[in-house]
């Protein structure tokens, strides 16, 4: 049997982009720091997004069933940060500038790419609930320095824009 620590360390190896996935409803906006997300199909273009079950906002995500995963940048770590702190959902909206697109569930404004979703399956697997997300909109900016985390601790990737 494999050891959770064991599990841990050598998953930390394997290098994630940084996202704050959102959601909105009846009871406000929600978003947490993650970076378990990846593409399942692109006919029709899916992600696939993992939550924690013990989260704050795991619940707001599954009465809602809409989300927006925002794909940060180098200058974003702030954001991921504030994402995953103890701080209340509202006080976490305070950093970045958010629009929306078609669900209504919150875009930062200038991320990498932010992926419009739909929840159409939800499935639990130990302490983590997979939802499977079909894109509904998506909308890019000219960054292209992406943020990763990596051995614990935050990467830039990319080219360096040249003035």
């Amino acid at each position: 049997m494999i050891e959770t620590t064991d599990y841990k360390s050598a998953m930390s190896l394997l290098t994630g982009a940084v996202n704050v996935v959102t959601t909105t409803g009846l009871s406000g906006r929600h978003g947490f720091t993650a970076s378990a997300v990846c593409s399942v199909t692109d006919t029709p273009p899916t992600l696939l997004v993992c939550m924690n079950k013990s989260a704050r906002s795991h619940s707001h995500f599954i009465d809602n069933k809409i989300l927006t995963v925002n794909v940060l940048g180098v200058h974003h770590q702030s954001i991921s940060s504030a994402f995953s702190s103890p701080i209340n959902s509202e006080e976490r909206f305070q950093y970045g500038n958010w629009t929306e697109l078609k669900t209504g569930a919150p875009v930062l404004v200038d991320a990498l790419v932010s992926f419009d979703c739909q929840i159409e399956q939800i499935q639990e697997v130990g302490t983590h609930t997979i939802f499977i997300c079909p894109i509904v909109a998506i909308s890019q900016s000219e960054y292209e320095q992406g943020l990763v985390y990596f051995n614990r601790a935050y990467h830039h990737v990319g080219q360096a824009q040249v003035a």
